[in-house]
């Protein structure tokens, strides 16, 4: 019998957020690919999230929290900090709910994203790509603007959100065994872990990290939060520190964080496009590349991995690319 936990976020919630979300968002299919299954000698089914609205799975939570924010009265500005993903899908859902966003964005960030952040008329400033340059930009819009503040991950209404990806994956394939997710802030996994607590029987989670950013790996091994230290990864999405609330949610339902190599990602994303014959970006690919990492701890099961998203600047992500093929 599963072990009742205490969670700040109940199975209610996310069936709200996810009915609200709805007219907002895709359901996005599942893909399962023979070859890939010779492969990894286990059974997996793809939710492929790079199907999503912007492309990625970001969507559904920054949708929640701004719908949150309508709901509640608390105005029609909003600000965010981004390297892309949650900075489309904010900008987005401002747009479909006549809201105004102003994005901060490293300078560095990856031209596709910024492009899609312009298209979708969020108000840009770009910053230095670390972590204090973006939170003293964002506070200073919103100081100025009077915008509230949709955080990328560490944020409950954020993360509900983010459950849905995981809650329409386990209906659709029951009986799941297992499922992986790429961790950087940890929404995804946290929303995931959620889901499979509330809706899976017996399915265990598993995180996915680079080892040139493996601040929730560390993390977990100690049981207390450290922050990321000059991250260094082709997993651009996954440069992040792990946030609070959701590193809360991992120690309580997750079993443990993969690490892979920079290498050994390349090669899960190249073999994603190769079979499933669709295109993801390197950090939807680190789960993947766990699982071929670690064909023992997965031998024979039923797995759901959540492509997380496929916004890739493909100038840049080929140069970097060919030292590692």
């Amino acid at each position: 019998m599963q072990k009742q936990l205490k969670l700040p976020i109940h199975k209610s919630s996310i069936e709200e957020a996810h009915a609200l979300i709805k007219p907002f968002i895709e359901q996005t299919p599942v893909l399962k690919s023979t070859s890939i299954n010779a492969l990894a000698g286990c059974e997996i089914y793809f939710k492929c999230e790079n199907f999503q609205k912007i492309g990625a799975f970001k969507m559904r939570g920054a949708t929640y929290a701004l719908l949150q924010i309508k709901a509640n009265g608390k105005g029609k500005k909003v600000v965010t900090h981004s390297s892309g993903n949650h900075a489309q899908a904010v900008a987005k859902a401002a747009r479909a709910l006549d809201m105004e966003a102003f994005i901060v964005m490293p300078r560095t960030a990856p031209k596709i994203k910024v492009e899609g952040v312009k298209a979708l008329g969020g108000k840009i400033t770009f910053c230095e790509p670390n972590l204090k340059a973006r939170e003293e930009n964002m506070q200073q819009i919103k100081a100025r603007e009077g915008a509230i503040f949709v955080p990328p991950y560490d944020d409950l209404d954020v993360i509900t959100g983010q459950a849905s990806a995981a809650k329409e994956l386990i209906k659709e394939v029951p009986n799941l065994n297992t499922i992986l997710t790429p961790v950087g802030g940890g929404g995804l996994l946290a929303g995931s872990a959620l889901a499979a607590y509330y809706y899976a029987n017996n399915c265990k989670v598993f995180g996915a990290e680079p080892e040139g950013a493996d601040d929730a790996y560390r993390s977990f091994k100690a049981g207390e939060l450290i922050p990321q230290n000059n991250p260094n990864t082709i997993a651009d999405g996954l440069l992040t520190s792990l946030g609070d609330n959701n590193f809360k949610l991992i120690l309580q339902l997750v079993e443990a964080i993969l690490l892979t190599s920079d290498q050994e990602i390349v090669k899960a994303m190249r073999l994603i496009w190769e079979r499933l014959k669709i295109i993801v970006e390197p950090s939807c690919a680190v789960p993947l590349a766990a699982v071929l990492k670690n064909k023992p701890l997965f031998k024979d099961q039923k797995i759901g991995i959540i492509l997380s998203g496929g916004n890739v600047d493909l100038d840049h992500y080929f140069e970097k690319m060919r030292p590692l093929s």
